[in-house]
């Protein structure tokens, strides 16, 4: 069966603002002042939560970040499980793509590097969780992304053959997992990265939802 494996954050939904909220909630338990911006931070947000804590600790010249980080990761992955879907909404045309993809016969899931608790959250609290056959996390296996072991799972899961499946994605993770894997790879443009996926030299690139068909059909046959 072909099969179409999605990341989650940036390639499926807008995630960053609830990230970027949670990542300023651990700061202030600490006794910081926010540092990060919704709008300007969406790409340091969908790179995770240490990536956040990081920005941070550069804004606030922290010389010896690492204590920092360490004590508001569980922070920050606390208050983002409390209020994971204030901001966050699906791209346009996402699941009517899924859909689609499912009425063809073309088996579907995702592969992220969200913890699997967290994702089933948000997914669920979404309204989507059942689309999706199957549900790869960040810690579902000793390995994560760009490891081509969690996309191969996914693809075991969701009822799919490897030698017919492909990933949609919007970041170098999800370009070097794909090449890992030996198997094409589509970037959207929509996400915080925008055009400049195209650097990634991906099999393919995906502007809007309703281009998902076609790219599938030159990817997959």
């Amino acid at each position: 069966m072909r099969c179409v494996i999605f990341d989650l954050d940036g390639t499926l939904a807008d995630t960053a603002g609830d990230l970027i909220a949670a990542a300023n909630a651990a700061l202030g338990v600490m006794g910081h002042a926010p540092q990060l911006v919704m709008g300007r931070d969406d790409a340091t947000a969908l790179r995770g939560g240490r990536a956040m804590l990081q920005l941070a600790a550069d804004r606030m010249g922290m010389v010896q970040a690492a204590p920092m980080i360490a004590a508001g990761y569980p922070l920050l992955l606390a208050a983002y499980g409390d209020a994971i879907d204030q901001h966050t909404t699906l791209y346009p045309g996402a699941m009517d793509a899924v859909a689609r993809l499912k009425a063809r016969g073309i088996a579907v899931g995702i592969c992220t590097n969200k913890p699997e608790g967290l994702a089933e959250t948000l997914l669920t609290r979404l309204g989507v969780r059942a689309e999706f056959a199957a549900l790869v996390g960040a810690d579902t296996l000793p390995l994560r992304k760009p490891d081509p072991a969690p996309f191969f799972e996914a693809v075991a899961r969701a009822g799919g053959a490897r030698g017919q499946s492909c990933l949609i994605g919007d970041t170098v993770t999800d370009r070097e997992t794909a090449r890992a894997a030996g198997r094409p790879c589509a970037l959207v443009t929509f996400g915080p990265l925008g055009q400049s996926v195209a650097d990634l030299a991906p099999e393919a690139l995906i502007d809007h939802y309703e281009a998902l068909d076609g790219v599938i059909d030159r990817l997959l046959g």
